[in-house]
């Protein structure tokens, strides 16, 4: 068994090597459950981030080089892997990040399957015949980048980190890993499971760190395409250090995501998907469901629902595997509370929840605030944590208008027993995805991202792989003599 799970300090991992940090500088990393240090994880500067770039440029050719069919078979072996040291990563998961521990197994699964769906696509990933005419033969061939950049997030570090790093590797991509500074240690361990399964060592290298490391590597020349998931306003330092370099940026951002709750649905069932949607996780989810836009003929009912349903959580540290598990740091833990107050002076009701638990840890009860206008504040910043905003709607208002006014775009969900009512509103939500009667409705198979400012560019499915491969067009002469042909004819 690795030492990611037991030692108490662990190195980057650069070139298959572990190597201290240029600087010598290592930050604690805590459990969310108790407040208390755990380990220690190096803390990577501008030095070691460039070792890093550089031992993923230096495998490049060799990996792009690699039979598709060989690249395909060696991340079906990561994906095995992974299934096999499922138990062990769902542990380490649970404890640096805070969630109940079968919501890590779940996501640690997912990682594998990511490994696994990708494997099938590395060896199909081509081009086209364009019919040009007889005197010319035309075709394309799609090519990896090169040095793939991957900032992953905290609350969902090994799963995202494998949502990223295996459409990479399957188009020919070697990668540079930053994880999120409070959840970095499933990221060296399955690096780790990369390289026992065959992934040469230098194809994936994991440099830890916080914001400094981050603009380090967004803005190394080294680097030929970067993955962020996080924040809008991370995104946008991201978005401005990656165009000195022309370096294309594929960004999952925020959501403030509409749960909208027609009069003719079943309000119970909407209720527990809803509840499952705001709760998952702590609501340390992107695509939760913040708000509940409910019509008023059955916002009663509703609000009644999730309420009993909020109530009866059960919370303690992730590896108890209650319902819900603790928020990530004490700083997020913090801002998540002041949001409640600003909901309440804003005017919002406070349903249930609120407070926090008298325990050690970051625990703060599932929350639902009601009466609330879409113009407040928490119904137009995104929150992330388990407060939800119950918003009522009337005959002479469109649950939809309200819905797409936030300048987030990433999910929506519509329930309703009206087939017709459902297309539309799918067709008119501003949104990437959206779920009809259920929530949580997209796989490792179906293509995921935002609109507006909830990002730019797919994850998952084989749209992802647009992310990692750039097109190129080949013509090729079959006359011969003197041409004629022009620029842009």
């Amino acid at each position: 068994m690795s030492d990611t799970q037991h030692g108490q300090r662990h190195d980057l991992l650069v070139g298959g090597d572990r190597v201290a940090p240029a600087g010598g500088e290592y930050a604690e990393t805590v459990d969310p459950a108790t407040g208390e240090a755990f380990a220690e994880v190096a803390v990577a500067d501008e030095a070691d981030v460039d070792r890093a770039v550089r031992a993923a440029a230096d495998a490049f050719p060799d990996w792009r080089d690699t039979d598709p069919a060989e690249r395909g078979r060696t991340l079906y072996r990561v994906g095995q892997r992974i299934r096999e040291h499922a138990d062990e990563l769902a542990e380490l998961e649970s404890r640096d990040q805070g969630k109940p521990v079968s919501q890590a197994r779940s996501d640690i699964v997912s990682a594998a399957r990511y490994f696994e769906y990708y494997a099938g696509a590395a060896d199909k990933l081509e081009g086209i015949s364009v019919p040009v005419g007889t005197g010319q033969v035309d075709y394309t061939v799609r090519e990896p980048y090169g040095v793939s950049a991957q900032i992953v997030p905290w609350n969902f570090p090994g799963n995202l980190f494998a949502r990223g790093v295996a459409p990479a590797l399957a188009a020919g991509n070697t990668a540079v890993v930053k994880p999120a500074p409070t959840t970095p240690l499933s990221a060296y361990r399955l690096a780790e499971l990369c390289f026992e399964a065959g992934v040469p060592e230098s194809a994936v290298n994991v440099v830890s760190g916080a914001g400094e490391t981050g603009a380090a590597l967004t803005s190394h020349e080294g680097v030929d395409t970067i993955t962020f998931t996080g924040s809008v306003v991370t995104g946008q330092h991201v978005m401005k250090a990656a165009a000195d370099n022309v370096t294309p940026v594929t960004l999952e951002l925020g959501g403030k995501n509409p749960a909208i709750v027609y009069p003719d649905a079943d309000v119970e069932e909407a209720a527990s998907w809803v509840e499952r949607g705001i709760f998952t996780n702590a609501g340390q989810v992107c695509s939760a469901a913040d708000r509940a836009v409910v019509h008023e003929s059955v916002y009663e009912e509703f609000v009644e629902e999730v309420v009993e349903r909020a109530r009866a959580y059960d919370l303690g540290s992730g590896r108890e595997d209650p319902d819900m598990g603790p928020l990530n740091s004490a700083e997020h833990f913090e801002r998540v509370r002041e949001y409640v107050d600003v909901g309440l002076e804003e005017g919002a009701t406070l349903a249930t929840g609120g407070e926090a638990l008298d325990r050690e840890g970051y625990f703060l009860e599932p929350t639902v605030l009601v009466d609330v206008d879409n113009g407040m504040r928490v119904a137009q910043e995104e929150i992330f944590g388990p407060v939800l905003a119950v918003i009522p709607y009337g005959d002479g208002e469109d649950p939809v208008e309200i819905g797409n006014d936030v300048q987030y775009g990433l999910v929506s969900g519509v329930f309703t027993n009206d087939v017709r009512r459902a297309h539309r509103a799918a067709r008119r939500l501003e949104a990437g995805n959206v779920y009809v009667n259920k929530w949580f409705g997209d796989t490792n198979q179906t293509p995921f991202g935002g609109y507006k400012k909830s990002g730019i560019g797919r994850e998952k499915g084989l749209a992802a792989l647009d992310s990692y491969l750039q097109s190129k067009n080949v013509a090729v002469n079959l006359e011969s003599g003197e041409g004629g042909d022009l620029p842009g004819a």
